[in-house]
């Protein structure tokens, strides 16, 4: 356990992993998920809260059921034992989240809120 980094040095260590395993079910924006993505790494997380938006189940990571341990452990393994799928998968995962821009996730916002204002409007109306 490294403590805090930040910045290039946070940016080596995430790209320096072959798999990354985000075990709480209960995360809403997921940034590691996402940091470990941009850099290139799979993703082994629960099918639960922010990282089922993220993470693509066979494509950029695997998705294991919440609150269950042996599967986080089964699917490190499983990739662990797979080096070109964990390629495979932390080359779609980093082209995913390449436009995941603070603008752009903002802008994403902006328009679901606009979006429900005039769904609002139209009712009334």
């Amino acid at each position: 356990f490294l403590g805090r980094r930040t910045g290039d040095e946070l940016a080596r260590i995430f790209a320096s992993f072959d798999v990354f395993a985000h075990t709480g079910p209960y995360e809403t924006f997921c940034q590691t998920v996402q940091e470990a993505m941009a850099s290139g790494v799979p993703v082994v997380a629960p099918a639960a809260g922010g990282p089922i938006d993220l993470v693509d189940h066979g494509r950029t990571g695997l998705l294991v059921p919440p609150h269950d341990a042996r599967a986080v452990t089964g699917a490190v393994r499983d990739l662990q034992a797979a080096p070109e799928l964990r390629a495979s998968y932390g080359r779609t995962a980093r082209a995913t989240v390449e436009g995941r821009t603070w603008a752009a996730i903002g802008d994403q916002l902006l328009d679901h809120y606009a979006e429900v204002l005039g769904e609002r409007t139209a009712v009334v109306a």
